[in-house]
């Protein structure tokens, strides 16, 4: 195979088709990055088969998680697709299905509430909020921009991403403190969380506000991330309704299989059911 060394005016052409393609912002950069990766590690050598599965095997050997692996594979097997080469790209790792979830990244309800309580006592009502935003309704951070004034007058949000659009119901005790806040911040239309420049939040700034709460919150960092919120939402709705089908609509999951993974008992439980069977005399 020649001409296969990756040029800048490849990962520009791929940038664009993945605009085209309409992946979501988040998506593209994280596309990106690990194509970057790759890149370094090529240092300007020519792609090959032989080539790509050397990297996967560094990324195994340096100690990546499998996920992550795949998840790095995944970003250059699309280049390579969108580029033609189609015979480098390899093959994921086979990774067998997970029964429980790591106890340390798991957040439990008492935490969440120490996080809340946390964050009003630092004068950080906006992101009390916002956990709360998310925790009450699943939503994920990047969908934080709908919860509007309007989505607060008519008491739903209607979420655009993914090519798909779904309707989120507020829960009335969320709108009533959204909008007592609102005008507090004197928020008349559109987004509710924003900078003081009245610009979005990112989810950096999100992310980095919630890491501040740790310390003082006594919760241990590697739980304290947004998406951690979700699965809160997640595991609450289904000890309460038992209804797997009505939680995937709920976050906007188009398989079941990737909804079950929110629903992963943590070790010790799972450890607990094993006890529980009383096969050891």
């Amino acid at each position: 195979m020649n001409n296969t060394v990756l040029t800048s005016a490849h990962i520009t052409a791929y940038t664009r088709y993945l605009i085209a393609e309409e992946k979501a912002a988040a998506t593209i950069e994280k596309y990106l990055q690990d194509i970057q990766a790759f890149i370094l590690w090529m240092n300007g050598k020519e792609v090959t088969k032989e080539a790509a599965i050397q990297w996967k095997s560094y990324l195994v050997e340096s100690g990546r998680a499998p996920a992550t692996v795949n998840t790095k594979l995944s970003a250059v097997n699309g280049l390579f697709r969108y580029l033609g080469w189609n015979d480098c790209q390899v093959k994921f790792l086979k990774v067998q299905k997970r029964v429980f979830r790591d106890m340390s990244r798991e957040l439990t309800r008492e935490e969440y509430k120490r996080l809340l309580n946390t964050a009003d006592s630092l004068n950080m009502e906006w992101l009390a909020l916002l956990m709360e935003t998310i925790c009450s309704t699943g939503i994920r951070v990047s969908e934080v921009k709908y919860i509007t004034i309007e989505a607060l007058t008519t008491g739903r949000a209607d979420i655009y991403l993914k090519g798909k659009i779904r309707t989120i119901l507020l829960p009335s005790k969320l709108s009533r403190k959204l909008k007592k806040y609102a005008q507090k911040k004197k928020i008349v239309s559109g987004e509710i969380y924003r900078t003081e420049n009245g610009k979005s939040l990112s989810r950096h700034q999100i992310w980095k506000a919630m890491k501040m709460l740790c310390s003082k919150a006594d919760v241990e960092p590697s739980k304290v991330f947004p998406h951690n919120l979700r699965h809160l939402f997640a595991a609450t709705f289904y000890h309460m309704t038992r209804d797997i089908v009505k939680l995937a609509d709920l976050l906007g999951h188009s398989s079941v299989e990737t909804t079950r993974i929110y629903l992963l008992t943590t070790g010790v439980e799972h450890v607990r059911q094993l006890e529980r069977l009383g096969l050891v005399s």
